[in-house]
């Protein structure tokens, strides 16, 4: 059973951490919609696609901010029971380090859970929807680029223009205007054209039409009538790499096989997809390691006037620390699959060192230094 401290901590602790959570995910939310606001709404993207975009992307947010949100809420916990000696108090009734770290533990299980569950499951799915509705726009030209009546510019130096767009997609009356090479610049008229997909880039094929090429250098105008003729539309109009899957999107059962059918369908190596997976597994340990250390490393400090800021500042040190060892271990895993442990290392040493602190704050006397007796003028002092 569960004692009524530890009932009062855990409660403590998830009050703080759903706090601190919600403040990260608000700010990576915000920055993130930002950037989504210029690529959609520029480009003639309803405020529901936005909508919809922002809400695909939040798992992958929250993923991210959960064992900072952990550790934060771990520190502003402890720090506060600390100073108002409730934690003190409770040592002295006989509760040693590791039975106050038991709550901690618990609490760190439910966010390496929750991390587990996102990094599993929701946010590979979330990446997979994303990653359809980016192409399903990026294939959408009426909204990108086929917008009649008006002069716009889809790069820089080039002008693009329609009278109309007729029900069968035929685009009548059309103005282009590439002046990307300084010394060439050309405009083309036509009467119609057509808009064919092709892999990467679509294709304008214009009919009954008139090329304009002038020669900024000498000045000269030529000028070539056609009866079609086809303009590359690459660099102005992207398909997003159609078909592309990245490992982010697949799922960890998948990744961990890493056939050669997956490695074909996302052009990474077995080496990338299996580090991606272990990644995953890692990055919910650090659920469990990020409160664990910090609760560790003010336990060191007992009760002073003067705060706790030495064992915060070191416990935000480590954890850095930490989290270098863990990107070590998993460039380790992506350049040899077969070395898949490496990508472990990062939360095995945060254990280690949170068992460590427990050990020494259990043993309070190895920080403090021994007075030596001083002789002074045949005293001892």
């Amino acid at each position: 059973m569960i004692g009524r401290f530890d009932k009062y901590l855990m409660a403590q602790l998830l009050m703080l951490f759903g706090f601190f959570a919600l403040v990260l995910v608000l700010v990576y939310w915000v920055n993130r919609a930002v950037v989504l606001f210029d690529q959609l709404i520029a480009n003639g993207q309803s405020a529901t696609v936005f909508l919809e975009f922002s809400i695909l992307s939040l798992p992958n947010v929250i993923r991210i901010v959960l064992p900072i949100a952990a550790f934060a809420g771990t520190l502003y916990v402890t720090n506060r029971l600390t100073t108002e000696s409730e934690l003190i108090v409770v040592q002295a009734t006989g509760f040693s380090p590791w039975r106050l770290a038991r709550p901690v533990i618990c609490f760190g299980l439910i966010v390496a859970v929750l991390a587990s569950i996102l990094g599993h499951f929701l946010v590979p799915a979330s990446l997979r929807q994303l990653a359809v509705r980016s192409d399903e726009i990026a294939q959408n030209m009426t909204a990108r680029l086929l917008t009649e009546g008006q002069f716009i510019h889809p790069a820089d130096q080039v002008t693009f223009y329609i009278r109309e767009i007729s029900p069968q997609g035929e685009l009548l009356n059309i103005f282009l205007s590439d002046a990307r090479d300084d010394n060439i610049k050309v405009t083309y008229t036509a009467r119609e054209a057509l808009l064919i997909r092709g892999d990467d880039a679509p294709t304008l094929i214009m009919f009954d039409g008139m090329a304009q090429s002038l020669d900024t250098q000498t000045r000269l105008l030529s000028v070539t009538r056609f009866e079609n003729f086809a303009f590359d539309l690459s660099g102005l109009v992207e398909l997003g790499g159609i078909g592309r899957i990245r490992p982010q999107e697949l799922s960890t059962g998948v990744l961990l096989q890493a056939s050669e059918t997956t490695q074909a369908l996302t052009g990474a190596s077995r080496n990338t997809l299996v580090s991606e997976a272990h990644e995953r597994f890692g990055n919910a340990l650090n659920g469990l390691v990020a409160p664990l250390v910090g609760f560790a490393a003010l336990l060191l400090g007992g009760f002073s006037r003067f705060g706790v800021w030495r064992q915060i500042i070191g416990a935000i040190g480590a954890l850095i620390v930490i989290q270098m060892i863990t990107r070590v271990g998993q460039d380790i895993v992506q350049s040899n699959s077969n070395l898949w442990p490496a990508a472990y290392l990062g939360p095995f040493v945060g254990i280690l060192l949170a068992a460590a602190l427990l050990e020494l704050a259990c043993r309070p006397g190895l920080l403090r230094r021994r007075s030596r007796p001083v002789t002074t003028e045949g005293r001892v002092t």
